[in-house]
C-alpha cells in the first residue's frame, strides 16, 4: 500500500533505497565467503613451498622409527638413500612384499606424485604390502615430508 501512494521523485527514491538496501546485503552475504576463499589461498601458498623442518619433524614422529633417509642402511622398512626415481621394491638386501615387488615390475616409480599417493593411504595404493603406517591424512604434512626426502635421500655424488 504504501507503494501505491508513493509518486514522482518519492518513488524513484523509495526505489532506490531498496536497490541499496538489497545490494548491501549481497555485500554481507559475500563476506564470509571472501573470507573463506582468502584462507584457502594463504593455505595454498603456504604448500607452494616445502617447509624442510616441518618435513623433518614428519619423518622423525612417523617414519625414523622404520627407515633411513640418509643411511643405506635397513631397519624395519628399507632403507630411502636414492629413493627419488628408484623403482618400487628394488632396494638389495631388503625383503619386499609380493605385492610391492609387482608393483616395482608394473613400472612404479617413486616420485613427488607416487609418493603423495601412496603416503596418503599405503594399503589402497599395494593393499597387500607390508607397511603398516596408516598414512598421511594432511596434505601439507605429505607436502613437507616429500620435499624433506627429495632433499635427504639423494645419493652422494659417486
Amino acid at each position: 500500500m504504501a507503494d501505491a501512494a508513493l509518486t514522482g521523485k518519492s518513488e524513484k527514491r523509495y526505489q532506490m533505497g531498496k536497490m541499496i538496501v538489497a545490494v548491501i546485503a549481497l555485500m554481507l552475504a559475500a563476506v564470509p565467503l571472501a573470507a573463506q576463499a582468502a584462507e584457502a589461498d594463504k593455505e595454498k601458498a603456504q604448500v607452494t613451498e616445502a617447509d624442510l623442518k616441518k618435513g623433518e619433524k614428519v619423518f622423525k614422529r612417523k617414519c625414523r622409527q622404520c627407515h633411513n633417509a640418509d643411511k643405506e642402511k635397513k631397519k624395519i622398512g628399507p632403507h630411502l638413500v636414492g629413493l627419488f626415481g628408484r623403482k618400487a621394491g628394488t632396494v638389495d638386501g631388503f625383503r619386499y612384499s609380493s605385492a610391492m615387488k609387482a608393483k616395482g615390475e608394473e613400472g612404479l616409480v617413486w616420485d613427488a606424485e607416487t609418493l603423495d599417493e601412496y603416503l596418503t593411504r599405503p594399503k589402497k595404493m599395494v593393499p597387500k604390502g607390508k607397511m603398516m603406517f596408516p598414512g598421511l591424512k594432511k596434505e601439507a604434512d605429505r607436502f613437507n615430508l616429500i620435499g624433506y626426502l627429495e632433499k635427504v635421500t639423494k645419493k652422494p655424488a659417486e
